[in-house]
């Protein structure tokens, strides 16, 4: 009672069905009845509120609303914002990579290239343009073998198609030597 009596009290005058809710709300955050009001002023206050504002939040129109953006948040997330971060996450690790090998490759010394002299550099295109005679003519030949083998269809409903009449072994030998071809060229441009 000490307590109470320190403060000046004043009576206000409210209908009965409105002090009785008034009473469990108090009783319900459980404070005084004079805390209660007091912090619903500030309440209004502080969120510059009016009482008489209907802020639509208790509707079932608001709900479906609330969850629709839900909804739509959840779908952005999972069409564009999760795809867009794994993508930068691939790129990230494929510019470490990338960094990781250009500093192995500064580490490495080639060393320093000899000098050609003007008659050993023409050699060396020489034989080069040699050897791309000679791969040049194998593909012509190799074209032409299949060129052979090659019969026109005419089609029955539609345009005719070319039918290539050639066995598996054939076609595998002509497939390995294209193949030989092109690593023979490889390792010899490397070298």
């Amino acid at each position: 009672m000490k307590k109470f009596s320190t403060y000046g009290f004043s009576g206000i005058n409210i209908k009965k069905d409105i002090a009785e809710r008034f009473r469990a709300f108090s009783k319900d955050i459980s404070k005084s009845h004079s805390e209660t009001l007091e912090a619903m002023l500030n309440f209004f206050k502080w969120n510059n509120l009016d009482p008489n504002d209907n802020l639509g939040v208790q509707t079932d129109a608001t709900k479906k609303r609330i969850n629709a953006l839900i909804a739509i948040v959840r779908n952005i997330e999972k069409q564009q914002t999760l795809p867009t971060k794994a993508m930068l996450d691939t790129l990230f690790q494929e510019i470490n990579k990338v960094d990781q090998e250009e500093k192995e490759a500064e580490q490495f010394d080639f060393g320093t290239p000899e000098p050609l002299s003007r008659d050993s550099e023409l050699e060396h295109y020489k034989k080069r343009y040699d050897q791309m005679q000679q791969e040049l003519s194998t593909y012509r030949n190799n074209t032409k073998n299949l060129l052979e083998h090659l019969t026109y269809v005419k089609g029955t409903f539609g345009k005719g198609y070319y039918k290539l009449n050639m066995n598996t072994e054939e076609l595998e030998e002509l497939q390995e030597e294209l193949d030989n071809v092109h690593h023979h060229h490889r390792s010899e441009s490397a070298g």
